[in-house]
């Protein structure tokens, strides 16, 4: 069965170019999907803070998910987390216990 990378070669010989835009096309894809990811992770770990039971346990989740979804969105080039942190509603227990301030209300 033939692979991405024969797929590639096939699509480099008609033209040349479109073998590195069907490979950054892919790269884009799997950037979105693992952004999507830890924000689905971020948003699992609030609800179970919210849900109050196990503390500890969840304030710990949500913090770890959180740095997570911050480093793979500076990654791709985003570097402010104002907007993500009020559309997600973070709640400041969470951003402390990165050494982060919340964004401030205007």
């Amino acid at each position: 069965m033939p692979g991405l990378r024969d797929s590639l070669d096939l699509i480099r010989m008609v033209r040349p170019e479109a073998g590195t835009s069907a490979l950054e096309h892919e790269i884009m894809a799997e950037r979105a999907n693992s952004l999507g990811a830890a924000e689905a992770r971020v948003r699992k770990a609030l609800e179970g803070l919210s849900a109050g039971a196990d503390r500890e346990h969840w304030l710990g989740e949500a913090r770890q998910a959180v740095w997570a979804y911050f480093v793979q969105r500076e990654l791709l080039g985003f570097r402010r987390h104002h907007d993500v942190i009020r559309d997600l509603d973070i709640p400041a227990e969470v951003l402390n216990g990165l050494g982060a301030m919340p964004a401030r209300q205007k």
